[in-house]
């Protein structure tokens, strides 16, 4: 990662800060991160203190930029990203995290660049995360290696071949954790209307599924196997799955939710 150079960090909330605190623990040392944001945190304040990082609610100037790495909402990327332009020379490569908004719009405010679109998820925040990205054609295999350095911190990351397979990664894993998160909850609210106390039946919940995640994490077999594994013929977990699997279940209701997901990342980069 010594080829980095100097890293600006646009947006120092969840999102930023988790991606701060991977390249500090990956080694990456604070004295090349300047963290601009208007309002960040006290603790996130703490933190870019103690790592010997750089502060700044206002666009640096006279900075030679390596990485202009964008954590912002996509609905303010059009009010953030005119006054950065003067941080994007010419070794500089951008990357963006805001959903939904195209290389190009991103070239219509800073001007042509070597530019990354990416698309992390939530877990990111403790290391187990997963990353979506596509390079424009300006960024050389190089630069692509060390873009794919300062998002490796936060967990795997796939490569995609087209800028649109970039919202259908934000349909699938950008958004997933939510939908895995209210599965925990319909699960627990199922368990109370069995009889169960409320917290209980969460708890009950809340373990099962991530106990379930690092099962899938950790073995060789693949998610069709570890299902098939615990169904025992005619048993509780058949009969479920014979509601969860068929043709009304679970698979056309993602089917509907994962392309909701990806039409309204298409929305947002109007």
């Amino acid at each position: 990662m010594a080829a980095t150079g100097n890293i600006v960090l646009v947006g120092a909330g969840n999102m930023g800060g988790a991606m701060l605190a991977g390249w500090l623990k990956s080694g990456i040392p604070g004295s090349s991160i300047t963290v601009l944001d208007p309002g960040p945190s006290e603790a996130m304040l703490a933190r870019i203190r103690e790592a010997g990082a750089t502060y700044t609610s206002e666009v640096p100037q006279g900075l030679s930029v390596g990485i202009l790495f964008l954590a912002v909402k996509p609905q303010v990327m059009g009010a953030v990203l005119p006054p950065l332009k003067s941080l994007v020379g010419p070794e500089t490569v951008v990357v963006s995290v805001a959903a939904g908004k195209t290389l190009s719009f991103m070239e219509s405010h800073l001007g042509a660049a070597p530019m990354v679109r990416a698309m992390p998820n939530t877990p990111a925040m403790v290391g187990r995360g997963i990353t979506g990205a596509f390079a424009n054609a300006g960024v050389s295999e190089a630069q692509r290696q060390v873009v794919d350095g300062l998002l490796k911190v936060s967990g795997p990351v796939e490569w995609v071949s087209s800028e649109a397979d970039i919202n259908a990664v934000t349909a699938l894993s950008g958004s997933g954790p939510a939908y895995v998160f209210y599965l925990v909850e319909c699960m627990a609210e199922a368990g109370r209307k069995a009889g169960l106390p409320a917290d209980l039946a969460m708890r009950l919940a809340r373990e099962t599924v991530s106990g379930a995640g690092e099962l899938l994490h950790q073995s060789p077999d693949d998610a069709q196997r570890l299902r098939q594994n615990v169904t025992s013929p005619g048993g509780t977990t058949a009969a479920a799955l014979s509601v969860l699997m068929a043709d009304d279940g679970m698979q056309p209701l993602f089917d509907r939710a994962v392309e909701a997901a990806r039409k309204r990342a298409e929305e947002l980069a109007e």
